[in-house]
């Protein structure tokens, strides 16, 4: 589908641009940039480059757009993405860790979550934009209950808190939430705390509350949300409980039907969406005002098969599904009453791994 949307003159296009990451070893075309109506939601994708392999999660930084390369030896990459196609800035550099699954930007570096290796990176930024070789690489220890997911450690996701101050990175293997300290100016992570949630739950990836006190984290072996509090001040998460994002499943959980990717948060702190694989459904989950608790809704269907992420619009009123094993990104529109999401539209997109906005 093409859409109208708000044009940028200068540029020549939607002024709300999407990129689109996937695994160029399952079929993928690299990362792909659309643009966005904001109207309907819409996407027309307007170029790619499939320069990296495997580049299947997005960080945007100005003009610069990062991407991971999960092969085993991990990598991250740049590109330029002021034109119609993103252009590759550079070679990749090495992350000194295996697999890396996600990456953020934070004080002036770029981190990553190394899955197989069980560790976070800090490369510096040059001015450019472009990482410059790791100053850091924080390894993960433990494991968890089940031995065939968590013999290790298994970093998943890696993001600075709403406040700038922690780094948080959510390990599936451990069961837990590392809590770090970023030296800006070296580069160096230093563990300040970890906080164990339930054995075998496997955590895979957070999303902070929008007033900053309350964190949710989707587990992936169990398809429960853990609902936290969060002290900005002293670098604390305490778990307060666990709610469900499939129906019918009581908070202990059902291992081995559905496997939750994704978690994301409504701007006024309303509601959260989660997607869950395998029931390949989008869970809608009202929030009470404080953020303190969350109760499942409903659940839709995502759109595709096997939804490896979920992203809202900037705009707040469209949510993207990244369907892996379908092959494209759907987008939905939320109904502002009850959060609910009613499907719009699609586009193809072979091995979808993840969408971000810029």
């Amino acid at each position: 589908m093409s859409g109208t949307g708000t044009v940028d003159t200068a540029r020549g296009r939607s002024a709300v641009r999407a990129y689109i990451g996937s695994f160029t070893s399952a079929g993928g075309r690299g990362v792909l940039a659309a643009d966005v109506d904001e109207e309907t939601g819409a996407l027309t994708v307007t170029g790619g480059s499939d320069a990296v392999a495997d580049p299947s999660f997005l960080a945007l930084a100005g003009p610069v757009l990062h991407a991971v390369s999960e092969i085993d030896a991990g990598a991250v990459a740049a590109f330029d993405v002021t034109g119609p196609a993103p252009r590759p800035l550079g070679a990749p550099v090495p992350v000194d860790g295996a697999a890396p699954t996600h990456l953020a930007v934070a004080a002036g570096h770029l981190l990553t979550a190394n899955y197989t290796s069980g560790s976070v990176t800090a490369l510096p930024l040059s001015e450019d934009g472009t990482a410059r070789p790791a100053t850091t690489v924080l390894r993960h220890e433990g494991a968890g209950p089940v031995t065939a997911r968590q013999a290790g450690p298994h970093a998943h996701q890696v993001l600075p808190d709403p406040g700038g101050r922690w780094v948080v990175s959510v390990d599936l293997g451990t069961d837990s939430v590392r809590i770090c300290a970023l030296d800006p100016v070296t580069g160096a992570l230093t563990l300040h705390g970890e906080t164990a949630l339930r054995p075998g739950t496997g955590p895979r990836h957070l999303a902070f509350h929008p007033a900053g006190t309350h964190a949710y984290v989707l587990n992936e072996l169990e398809p429960t949300l853990t609902v936290c509090r969060w002290d900005a001040v002293a670098g604390v998460l305490e778990p307060l409980g666990e709610t469900p994002v499939v129906p019918d499943l009581v908070p202990e959980g059902a291992p081995g039907t559905a496997y939750p990717s994704e978690v994301v948060v409504a701007p006024d702190g309303r509601f959260l969406w989660a997607a869950v694989r395998g029931a390949d459904t989008i869970a809608v989950l009202a929030l009470d005002p404080d953020g303190s608790g969350a109760s499942l809704a409903a659940t839709v269907p995502c759109g595709g098969n096997w939804p490896r992420d979920l992203t809202l619009a900037p705009s707040g009123r469209h949510l993207y599904a990244a369907n892996e094993r379908s092959g494209d990104v759907t987008w939905f529109t939320l109904d502002p009453e009850s959060g609910i999401p009613e499907r719009a539209g699609s586009i193809e997109a072979p091995a979808a791994s993840c969408v971000v906005f810029g």
